[in-house]
């Protein structure tokens, strides 16, 4: 069992169906062209660049169509496709550069100063220009569209061998590279096809990076397995993308709580008409009610909270519409090929219903481990279930709530203080957009919680309204003892508030 001929096979199945838009070109590919353009990569990475099995190719570049060409054509001669975050500095790329050892590199001119500021540091066989890059040495991407496009002939591969390697934030310490085996690039497509209900006939929209296991798997691979149709941007326009939505009659819409902030502050976003939309989903963070709710009201829509790792893949549970409304908060039921667990972190123990614990994975859907790193691996991995160091609890109906990291958490005076608890209470206020917590140092309670937030416009709350308002749902410890109010918060590209700078800037 693999994936690597996933293209080919659809390719033969829907030759002439629209599978691809690029937006930034107008460009419409169909099944067959895209899978021609994978076999040129395939043949011009074996043939010109002598790139084999096992080999790694890493692309530092915006999304575009190169990345579908590298994702299905890598595979077909069993080299591994390995993207990198291009929003890092030279010094975290060029740790994960020394870590990967990859083959190639690709890259586009918008990165060739952070290229060349590593350059010294990594030791790359190959370079390839894309859309012009000057690069010392290079060779121009261009050169694919004159290889062959017949099939190459497919190296040994098994549901072991290593599709892609995706690294992960490294919020908790330096990078590990997630290795992404066949078998989870299948089951990931079985499983949001058999508990989504999508159909050949669906069309979605791809804005966020293409680096990202949300990206690349929440939507892309699994309608690109079914044969619906892909609508790719190269970067994200709140007005823009609202408009693209509902000209090319997309259908399901995956953002993040940034994206669905933005979209309903756009001033595109009252005449919009989602009538053809059968659901949104929000992933990468936790969204928070207050803004689900605010677009059922205003739009009348489905609206659903995803989650997702890059370990065990950017789909794990699933819910119907009819139970989006009233179980709002929950990301659903464990997805169709998969056994969720909740155990107290220090003894291993199964919790009670409602108790919080941390959420263990198992299933095909689970990674391999990280790349040259047993010691994470055996970590991560045991028996089998993957430990997402996340905290979750469920209901008696057997839903699942996503209640924070297992380590975003604040010791104060022997207590535990989980942030994500105390952030939903405050951002449940009305003047509150969003809102941060994190631990600074005390003398006398070791640590205590600094909460850092932004105010939706027009509003204003002092601080002792905001403690009338918590108390109600908080014990005295767990309030933060001191509150900031800022412009902005940092965000990751998954709309995930980025503490590290918050610490950074206000410790």
């Amino acid at each position: 069992m693999h994936a690597a001929d996933l293209m080919s096979k659809r390719a033969d199945l829907t030759p002439d169906r629209i599978a691809l838009v690029e937006l930034e070109t107008g460009r419409r590919f169909t099944y067959a062209e895209l899978n021609a353009r994978a076999n040129r990569l395939a043949n011009f990475m074996q043939e010109k660049l002598g790139v084999g099995n096992g080999d790694r190719v890493s692309i530092l570049a915006k999304n575009s169509i190169t990345y579908i060409d590298l994702f299905y054509g890598l595979p077909k001669i069993g080299a591994i496709f390995a993207p990198f975050n291009w929003r890092l500095t030279a010094n975290e790329l060029t740790f994960m550069i020394k870590d990967l050892e990859p083959k190639v590199l690709i890259c586009e001119p918008d990165f060739v100063p952070t290229l060349e500021e590593m350059r010294a540091h990594i030791d790359v066989e190959h370079f390839v220009s894309l859309r012009g890059a000057e690069i010392e040495g290079a060779i121009n991407y261009g050169g694919v569209e004159s290889a062959p496009n017949s099939e190459p002939e497919l190296p040994l591969l098994d549901a072991e061998s290593p599709y892609c390697i995706l690294y992960t934030s490294g919020t908790t310490g330096y990078p590990k590279g997630a290795v992404i085996p066949h078998r989870q690039i299948l089951y990931n497509c079985l499983n949001t096809v058999a508990s989504w209900g999508l159909t050949e006939y669906d069309i979605s929209p791809v804005y966020t990076p293409l680096f990202h296991a949300g990206g690349l798997f929440a939507f892309f691979t699994p309608l690109l397995y079914l044969g619906g149709r892909i609508i790719l941007a190269r970067e994200f326009d709140a007005a823009a993308s609202l408009q693209w939505i509902l000209e090319e009659g997309c259908t399901v819409i995956l953002g993040v709580p940034t994206l669905f902030q933005m979209w309903i502050d756009s001033d595109y976003f009252e005449e919009a008409d989602f009538s053809n939309v059968h659901f949104f989903i929000s992933g990468g963070a936790p969204c928070t009610p207050k803004l689900m709710n605010a677009w059922r009201e205003k739009k009348g829509i489905i609206f659903r909270q995803g989650y997702g790792l890059t370990e065990v893949g950017a789909n794990c549970f699933s819910m119907t519409d009819e139970d989006s409304i009233p179980k709002t908060g929950s990301v659903g039921k464990p997805i169709f090929h998969s056994k969720m667990r909740i155990v107290e972190p220090e003894t291993g123990q199964e919790v009670s219903v409602g108790e919080s614990g941390e959420l263990l994975i198992w299933g095909p859907h689970v990674c391999s481990g990280y790349w040259q790193n047993p010691e994470a691996t055996d970590e991560s991995i045991k028996d089998g279930w993957f430990y997402t160091g996340d905290m979750a609890h469920k209901d008696e109906a057997g839903f699942y709530y996503i209640d924070g990291r297992y380590k975003d958490m604040i010791k104060s005076g022997g207590e535990n203080i989980y942030t994500a608890e105390v952030e939903a209470v405050y951002k449940k206020h009305p003047a509150i957009k969003d809102a941060a917590l994190i631990g600074k140092a005390h003398e006398k309670w070791g640590e205590v919680g600094l909460m850092i937030m932004i105010i939706e416009e027009g509003q204003q709350v002092t601080e002792d309204e905001l403690k009338s308002f918590v108390l109600e749902s908080l014990a005295k410890y767990k309030i933060p003892k001191e509150v900031i109010i800022a412009d902005s918060l940092p965000y990751s590209a998954y709309g995930k508030v980025e503490k590290g700078n918050l610490r950074e800037k206000y410790l």
